[in-house]
């Protein structure tokens, strides 16, 4: 690894401390890139989370999705994660944290809006920041876009029942548009960009040279999406300290809970590692743009909901490059198993 890839979390945190920065002290700036909106994804962290993900789709090679059939467990661990685990368990924690452990220190009406906004995390997966992280763990590429395309397929048909059910409602009213763009700006361009990059340079020997030389831009890009990100939220950090940390408590043992479910699951069924990280990893990041979507459309721009989904953004990238660390320290025991 690279200095700056061995010395990552210090970068990114940097970048944080830099956002929260920007964001108390350039707020017309902040302002600026917060207006560069559409169906509520912004077009700015759009671009830039497309510089991350396109350097890990010149990895992908169609020729080899084949082999996803010979590997099958990999993928039925994400499935079982995501769709019939993470939901319920987020519920659960959030209602255990915010009506009972947290009780004396909210009112009841804003602990249901936060109950509300874990809900819609919790039944969002990731779609585009899992490939960074795939990519970290020196994950197979192909075998993560298959992860994520089956995934985003499942998520047009089950998000908006799951969190019908456990919302308690029946109307809930999934932004459609937020869903198919975000898919085709973090999935289909980068992917297309990808393929026609490898059918130019032609050879292996062509491909890996030049995945060795963009591969920095994949750092750049996650580390100026996350200083925007804290600069977009920087006021609610500073203005809300206590309701950030308590938010973040269920998130965190949720986050940790899912991978070590997955990951182990996934060690238990003999997945290799290449496969298992990326596959631990998917369950435990989230589709945070739908999720934010969904709450504003829902609860309002200024609801508890609302703030829920985004303290999910602020704990992930922390939370996301420690399990990335420790999915490489124990590269070499899971191979072993």
């Amino acid at each position: 690894m690279s200095i700056f890839e061995r010395f990552l979390t210090l970068w990114v945190a940097l970048a944080m401390i830099g956002g929260i920065a920007i964001g108390a002290f350039a707020p017309t700036l902040v302002q600026a890139i917060a207006a560069a909106e559409v169906a509520n994804i912004n077009l700015v962290v759009a671009l830039l989370i497309w510089a991350m993900v396109y350097p890990m789709m010149v990895n992908v090679d169609f020729s080899a999705v084949a082999g996803v059939a010979r590997q099958p467990k990999g993928l039925l661990v994400t499935l079982v994660v995501n769709w019939l685990i993470k939901p319920f368990s987020m519920a659960l924690l959030a209602v255990l944290f915010f009506n009972h452990v947290f009780a004396p220190l909210i009112t009841p009406e804003d602990a249901n809006q936060y109950i509300a906004g874990l809900i819609l995390l919790g039944a969002a997966p990731c779609t585009a920041m899992v490939f960074v992280w795939s990519h970290l763990t020196r994950g197979d590429a192909t075998y993560t876009l298959v992860q994520v395309s089956v995934n985003d397929l499942i998520m047009v048909i089950a998000f908006a029942p799951i969190v019908a059910f456990l919302l308690g409602v029946t109307d809930i009213v999934v932004p459609w548009q937020t869903l198919v763009l975000a898919t085709i700006l973090y999935v289909v361009l980068p992917l297309t960009a990808g393929l026609f990059t490898r059918r130019i340079l032609r050879t292996d020997t062509a491909i890996d040279a030049f995945s060795a030389r963009i591969k920095p831009v994949s750092m750049v890009g996650l580390i100026a999406t996350v200083a925007i990100l804290f600069g977009l939220q920087g006021h609610v950090i500073l203005a809300k300290p206590l309701v950030i940390a308590l938010i973040a408590v269920p998130i965190l043992i949720q986050s940790y809970g899912i991978f070590a479910i997955a990951y182990g699951a996934a060690y238990a069924l003999k997945v290799p590692h290449k496969i298992a990280a990326p596959c631990a990893l998917i369950g435990t990041s989230n589709f945070f743009e739908l999720a934010v979507a969904v709450a504003i459309s829902l609860f309002g721009l200024n609801s508890g909901a609302a703030l829920a989904t985004v303290v999910g953004v602020l704990v992930e990238v922390p939370v996301m490059l420690s399990l990335v660390a420790f999915a490489n320290r124990t590269a070499r025991n899971f191979r072993a198993g």
